[in-house]
């Protein structure tokens, strides 16, 4: 699949401020997509009674990157993965209105939307996401210094399958599964992982995300390689996880179990679980006051991926 290599810039009234904030849209490949093949297939949008959009039948991907204002930005980065089982991208609870939230205290917050498994649209399905998730962090590190970030403070953030995918990334990048002839550091720098999928076992997994990633029928290496939980090495990038323990989608064990083995290789590492608030509440919990942002960002403080005048 072949595309002109463009810069799409987009100005849009923000549902979260006052005044136009301009964003910038970015194909996250020139030329071809890599591992993709020729296909027919529209991408889906649907958007909720709520104003919340949802992206299904994703085979473009793109990231949008949002700025902070140069004299707030800290040079501090994150790529946002939304969830949804590897079959649609909340795009809305889970991607912009999370990158706003960061740009406000300088972050340079990049939302990605990676594509969705699929044989009509890949070679190997069960690469392709991970292949963007690389391929965002290549390219914020590469425009590190007009985007005004420092390269070593390039981290990832995920929220459900985007959590799997998320801690995907932090666990395989010493196996580029994209080119990278300039060497270019995949390895993000930090995580933050929100109601993640973590496990690939038949215990612990959300069945669906599985099922779409590598299939109804995956080999036991299949299983082991996307465990994360088993992938954890010293170094793994320091994790910040965030859980309700009444999340019937995807079981808080799943977070439990990254965290012991985190702790386990000396891995830096919070952890925060809400009794409640189920699963996909996105940044607000709606069962407690508490904000879990906040915590991630005195997590970064205490990391020194932020300045304490971050707070």
């Amino acid at each position: 699949m072949k595309r002109k290599s463009i810069i799409i810039t987009a100005l849009l009234i923000s549902s979260l401020g006052s005044g136009a904030l301009a964003q910038t849209v970015y194909p996250l490949y020139e030329g071809e997509i890599q591992n993709s093949i020729p296909n027919t297939i529209k991408e889906v949008v649907e958007v909720s009674k709520e104003g919340r959009s949802s992206l299904s039948k994703v085979t473009v991907p793109t990231i949008k990157v949002y700025l902070p204002e140069k004299n707030k930005a800290t040079g501090t980065a994150v790529v946002i993965c939304p969830g949804g089982g590897y079959v649609h991208l909340a795009m809305t609870h889970e991607g912009d209105q999370v990158a706003e939230e960061y740009r406000k205290i300088g972050v340079a917050a990049i939302v990605l939307k990676y594509r969705l498994p699929s044989n009509e649209s890949m070679k190997d399905r069960s690469i392709g996401p991970l292949q963007d998730a690389q391929q965002a962090i290549k390219m914020v590190r590469e425009h590190a210094p007009e985007w005004n970030i420092d390269p070593a403070k390039v981290g990832i953030l995920g929220f459900s399958a985007g959590g799997h995918l998320a801690s995907t990334a932090g666990t395989h990048f010493n196996t580029p599964v994209i080119s990278n002839s300039k060497n270019i550091n995949l390895r993000p720098d930090f995580m933050i992982l929100v109601y993640p999928v973590i496990s690939f076992s038949d215990s612990l997994t959300h069945m669906g995300s599985r099922n779409s990633l590598v299939g109804k029928t995956p080999t036991a290496k299949q299983i082991e390689n996307y465990s994360n939980e088993l992938q954890v090495t010293a170094t793994t990038p320091p994790t910040f996880l965030v859980h309700a323990g009444d999340d019937k989608a995807v079981t808080v064990k799943n977070s439990l179990v990254f965290y012991q083995a985190l702790l386990k290789k000396s891995v830096p590492a919070g952890l925060i679980i809400y009794p409640k608030g189920g699963h996909g509440f996105g940044l607000n919990n709606s069962t407690t006051p508490d904000k879990w942002f906040t915590h991630s960002v005195n997590w970064l403080i205490s990391q020194n991926f932020l300045p304490a005048q971050s707070k």
